[in-house]
């Protein structure tokens, strides 16, 4: 399926697409409930023709819609695991294989661009996307000189697009919660707001895919791709072709061997960016990793967040309270960063008890286990009604920097959950925060490469 013309679509139209859409699954879950009553629970089945026809609809539409699939696609809600399985694979195809535009339209955006046809920018063009997401695709070229690139194309009309499902932020609420009952579905729309605006500015994201690239460079197991930044136009970002197995790929088939692998490098690279250079990357979800024979490739620099020295160092201040299981420092960190702002009483214990458990990889018996359950349970904290936190989110105030990390933070949680990733979590965060020496083969390799390029001092 193509999804046709240059148009996506206005706020009217989109809306009642989307209404209609939750409309018809809510109705089907509710006759499959009457037939499926004598066997107590929903069938798999079931849920896997929803989440076929929410994949169908979202990703025709493009833009904040399909955004909304992607999320949904990897983080793990309140449901029993082989429910979860029915969304995750079948909205797993709104990150890896969506419905491609019209490659016309496609090359009017390219040409626009550059004022010239993409057979005259590049010495090959081709017009089938090696993938194609929410904001644009990913079509294969070659430079003049030789060099294999990957052009993301942003879709004509996607910015319009966005911001109207944006604006019809209420016709989500029966597909979410389709999911996840319980769910808040204005928190979600919040981070989904954050989130497609940065994704966007393409030129942004060629700035912070370049920093990261060099800061990243020649490491012995993480690859960031390099960027053609005289190439890259505001709807055309240009970088270097990655190609290898997609993260679904590894986690289905690879060996356990193969699992932790993987997810000791994604650990490292998430909390290694923000320790040794206070960058941050906040979309981790599984379409951003490419896994390489002998190194991970990390690519889309649409939703990073850099951090300043002195925020940085408030954010250590909550995790060391944390911890050490120091409360009353913890409450102090709190109100110095304005979480809690001045004058407000609030329960600090329901934020302890958030903040204890976010921290649990670390405070547990060590080796941890990363599981799906430890991932919902996370989730449900601040996107259940029914959690406590929700009786005390009004009172408080997170700078958005904060919300970038419990982004990260809460993704990456279901993605390691994903490969039931195991540690000594506790060694590997000292050694990243340049307290101990390596902890595991991957940080003795790491430590060479840290000699060699004289240390973890930001660049």
């Amino acid at each position: 399926m193509t999804v046709a013309g240059g148009e996506l679509g206005g706020r009217v139209g989109r809306g009642a697409r989307l209404a209609r859409t939750g409309a018809l699954s809510l109705a089907g879950l509710a006759a499959a409930k009457a037939r499926e009553l004598s066997s107590g629970e929903i069938s798999v089945e079931t849920h896997q023709e929803i989440a076929t026809r929410l994949a169908e609809v979202l990703g025709e539409m493009k833009g904040g819609a399909m955004k909304l699939g992607q999320i949904l696609s990897f983080v793990d809600f309140d449901m029993p695991a082989e429910v979860q399985d029915a969304y995750h694979d079948v909205l797993a195809q709104l990150r890896d294989a969506a419905p491609p535009m019209d490659s016309d339209a496609i090359r009017r955006v390219v040409t626009d661009a550059y004022a010239a046809p993409p057979e005259e920018v590049f010495d090959e063009w081709s017009d089938e996307p090696l993938a194609a997401a929410s904001i644009g695709q990913v079509h294969r070229a070659r430079l003049h000189d030789g060099t294999p690139v990957a052009v993301k194309v942003q879709y004509p009309g996607v910015a319009a697009a966005v911001r109207a499902d944006l604006d019809n932020a209420e016709t989500f609420t029966p597909l979410a919660r389709l999911i996840s009952p319980n769910l808040d579905i204005g928190s979600l729309m919040e981070e989904l707001r954050d989130r497609v605006e940065d994704e966007l500015d393409y030129a942004r994201e060629a700035s912070y895919q370049n920093a990261f690239a060099t800061r990243w460079r020649d490491h012995p197991f993480v690859y960031v791709p390099s960027v053609h930044r005289d190439l890259c136009r505001e709807y055309v970002l240009v970088s270097d072709l990655v190609e290898g197995q997609t993260f679904d790929q590894v986690a289905a088939n690879g060996s356990d061997e193969r699992k932790q692998w993987l997810g000791e490098i994604i650990f490292r690279y998430a909390f290694g960016s923000l320790a040794r250079f206070r960058f941050f990357n906040g979309d981790p979800h599984p379409g951003n990793y490419l896994v390489m024979d002998d190194k991970v490739a990390f690519i889309d620099y649409g939703a990073v967040k850099m951090f300043t020295r002195d925020q940085y160092r408030q954010m250590r201040a909550i995790d060391e309270a944390t911890i050490q299981n120091d409360r009353a420092r913890f409450e102090r960190a709190l109100r110095e960063v304005g979480i809690i702002p001045q004058g407000v009483q609030t329960k600090v214990d329901v934020l302890w008890e958030l903040y204890r458990k976010l921290a649990r990889p670390i405070l547990a018996e060590q080796p941890f286990t990363y599981t799906r359950e430890f991932a919902a349970e996370v989730i449900s904290m601040g996107t259940d009604f029914r959690s406590p936190l929700m009786g005390v989110i009004r009172d408080l105030n997170f700078p958005p920097e904060y919300l970038v990390l419990n982004r990260i933070q809460v993704g990456l949680n279901s993605v390691l959950g994903r490969l039931s990733a195991r540690n000594d979590w506790v060694a590997v965060r000292a050694e990243l925060l340049g307290s101990q020496g390596p902890a595991t083969a991957l940080g003795e390799l790491e430590a060479e490469w840290l000699a060699n390029r004289g240390g973890p001092a930001i660049g």
